[in-house]
């Protein structure tokens, strides 16, 4: 069988299963680049990324036979590759508890002002924790449940956090302009 691209999800997988370095190399680049994306945002440090992108394809690899199908295989990737990154920034990062803040940072229209490359930086420039629960809630979509058991923080912490971050943002973006 010949590994391509254009494989379905399935043959894919019985090929990476079968040990088919071929296989494993076509997963591999199918999804590096979106699941590195991931795994920067959330931990803003390119090596950090790098580190957390090839543990988590290990453990996708090593793992690969309990893959359910109960969501799409890159979803499957992506819970991995966010719980790699968030391992990674746990060991750096203190995340403080802080009162909760139940309303967001509301953001000022920016209009033609802002860009992506002024809105990565500014994430960017967030401190870890900040920007760790700005990632997963804003940009990834998890609910502040899903953040606070990823984190091993309290739903109220993931709220504050996400509070904070906002309004950091919004006096960096400001500066930027």
């Amino acid at each position: 069988m010949s590994y391509t691209i254009s494989m379905t999800e399935t043959e894919l997988i019985k090929g990476c299963l079968a040990n088919n370095r071929l296989a494993q190399k076509t997963l591999y680049d199918k999804y590096k680049r979106g699941m590195y994306t991931v795994a920067y945002r959330i931990t803003g440090e390119f090596d950090m990324a790098n580190d957390a992108l090839q543990e988590a394809f290990i453990q996708v690899f090593r793992g690969l036979a309990k893959f359910r199908g109960e969501s799409t295989l890159g979803a499957w990737i992506k819970t991995i590759v966010v719980r790699a990154a968030i391992k990674k920034v746990k060991k750096k990062v203190h995340f403080e508890q802080i009162e909760d803040h139940t309303q967001g940072a509301g953001f000022i229209d920016w209009g033609d002002f802002l860009n992506a490359e002024y809105l990565e930086k500014a994430i960017n420039s967030l401190p870890e924790g900040y920007r760790a629960v700005f990632t997963l809630v804003e940009v990834e979509g998890y609910q502040h449940k899903e953040v606070a058991e990823m984190l091993g923080i309290s739903a109220g912490t993931s709220k504050s956090q996400l509070y904070h971050a906002k309004r950091k943002l919004r006096t960096i973006l400001k500066d930027q302009i």
